[in-house]
């Protein structure tokens, strides 16, 4: 992904488990050029691919529950 991307960085795996406001922050700060946004259960999101944007799926508790990543 990152190849279709540019530069920075395009998965983040260790953020499984983290509440969902600090993995937002944690991708955004490593990689400035996509905007992170959390996604309670339930949510509907667009399924077109996106360089810019990174899904942080969370659970009822805010916990992270998939790899977030770029798209």
């Amino acid at each position: 992904m990152s190849s279709e991307c540019g530069s920075g960085k395009s998965s983040w795996p260790e953020l499984v488990g983290v509440k969902g406001e600090i993995a937002a922050a944690t991708i955004e700060k490593e990689n400035p050029f996509v905007t992170a946004t959390i996604v309670p259960p339930g949510t509907s999101v667009l399924t077109v691919f996106r360089c810019d944007n990174v899904y942080v799926w969370v659970d009822k508790n805010g916990i992270v529950i998939r790899t977030p990543v770029i798209g």
